[in-house]
């Protein structure tokens, strides 16, 4: 692969850097002796043509949210409307300093104050904290949240475990673990829900809680829900939502009414920065009553026009994030609920539902579906029954001009397709998409050897993923002792 090293020549340059405000002795002396390089770092030499064209090329290798579909599974946003990344930028909000003190900074407070009352609202619990940077470090911050209240309580020495179906998300488990908590997997029954006879066998007095994707993996929506909160509340735990598919049901349910104690929002999912198109991300996270007075620390108090940071919280996990979170992703998520209102939300679930289920009931006559329902905002086919492999269907994909979707997950389904097309794609795009799998399926049947060897028309052939995660090359090595 061209590097950026293999492009200009010596004493060419790209830019000029202003003068140092202050002299160079001045600055080093700050700097520890055993923190200063010993030569001056190898950089490349190039005019600023060479610069661009090189960075522009390696961009156009690129598949991202602005040119294609994008139909990974349990990722949901996939598309950022432009006003919105318009509003990020204004240099009042991109030039921002975090350490200014409360009196100057009053209108980004006031704006964290504001989503953050949206969102209490859109989940139906009457705390919130937006400090989490992004979903799975909201799950940690709910189960830190679980850890404190039974430890005020006396019981985190006999409430040890965190139930957990296997439908569910696959950080879940790591951010109970991560607190200490044992994890107790609950199975799935034939129809892609909780088992609810596994889990009434497993709840006790051992269990701190239980965390649910809502809807899970499957693109299922539990229908017994309500049971289940209800259940788990009797054996004294708590209920954790996973909100990384509120798509599905933003604007007509609300998790608060569920029975919910814990909800963490995606902003990057739901709320106009789309997940996977390199970050960052925010994960606010949502509390019913009980666990407002163990929300991180400093909590955006409103006092008449005013707005202050509140640290007298002797409760308070502490933080978890420094400073306010990722401000930005916040200004967007902001923006896009301002835009939208309660009537667009009931229009991104409606449109996200139909999306899933039109491209569920076209393609369930040439792959399998195993669990061949109405789904919510995505759905998994299984390339089971075919004479290759689900990898080798995502990688003809990239010849057809779309991104694969998200493969062999969730792990209780075997060659799985995680599908989710979102609100936002057209139908000739979906349309596209599914000529395409069938397409593919045709193929594999008739070539199987063409789907082996693919992708053949992409920047870069099929590589061995294996020796990439075993022998990764993280740098570039010079033959230079500068190196």
């Amino acid at each position: 692969m061209t590097t950026i090293y293999d492009r200009g020549a010596p004493g060419r340059q790209a830019a000029a850097l202003p003068s140092l405000a202050r002299p160079e002795q001045e600055i080093l002396a700050y700097i520890p002796a055993g923190l200063r390089r010993r030569e001056r770092p190898r950089l490349p030499e190039v005019s600023q043509p060479e610069l661009v064209r090189h960075y522009t090329h390696l961009s156009r290798l690129n598949y991202g949210v602005d040119t294609g579909f994008y139909p990974l599974g349990s990722c949901t946003m996939k598309h950022n409307p432009k006003l919105h990344e318009d509003l990020a930028r204004l240099p009042a909000f991109a030039g921002l300093h975090p350490l200014l003190p409360e009196e100057e900074v009053q209108g980004a407070l006031a704006l964290l104050w504001e989503l953050g009352e949206y969102l209490k609202g859109i989940a139906g619990m009457p705390g919130i904290t937006l400090q989490p940077a992004a979903g799975a470090h909201g799950e940690l911050t709910g189960m830190l949240l679980i850890k404190r209240y039974l430890e005020d309580r006396g019981e985190l020495g006999t409430r040890t475990k965190i139930l957990l179906p296997d439908s569910a998300h696959g950080t879940n488990p790591a951010s109970a673990a991560m607190v200490g908590f044992q994890v107790v997997a609950v199975p799935s029954d034939g129809r892609g829900m909780v088992d609810m006879a596994a889990l009434r066998t497993a709840l006790g007095k051992d269990v701190a809680g239980i965390m649910l994707t809502v809807p899970n993996t499957l693109g299922i929506f539990e229908e017994d829900i309500l049971e289940i909160t209800r259940l788990a509340h009797e054996a004294g735990g708590l209920c954790y939502f996973d909100g990384a598919n509120l798509n599905a049901y933003i604007g007509r349910a609300r998790p608060g009414d569920m029975g919910a104690d814990i909800f963490h929002f995606n902003l990057h999912k739901t709320f106009s920065t789309p997940h996977g198109g390199g970050g960052p991300g925010a994960g606010p996270v949502a509390v019913s009553e009980a666990l407002v007075p163990y929300l991180p620390v400093p909590e955006i108090v409103r006092e008449g026009d005013r707005f202050r940071l509140r640290w007298d919280k002797p409760k308070s996990i502490g933080r978890v994030h420094p400073y306010f979170g990722n401000f930005l992703v916040m200004v967007k998520a902001l923006a896009y609920i301002l835009t939208l209102g309660d009537e667009g939300f009931r229009e991104v679930s409606a449109g996200a539902v139909l999306a899933a289920n039109y491209l569920r009931v076209r393609l369930r006559g040439t792959y399998k579906v195993p669990y061949d329902r109405l789904c919510k905002h995505e759905f998994v086919l299984s390339g089971e029954g075919l004479p290759v492999r689900t990898l080798d269907i995502a990688k003809r994909l990239i010849d057809y001009g779309f991104h694969p979707p998200t493969i062999y997950f969730p792990l209780i389904v075997k060659e799985a397709l995680m599908i989710e097309p979102t609100e936002t794609e057209p139908k000739e795009v979906l349309d596209a998409f599914c000529e395409a799998l069938v397409g593919i399926a045709g193929e594999a049947r008739e070539r199987p050897e063409l789907l082996q060897r693919a992708p053949h028309n992409a920047p870069v052939r099929r590589l061995d993923e294996a020796r990439a995660v075993r022998e990764p090359v993280l740098r570039l090595l010079f033959d230079s002792p500068q190196a």
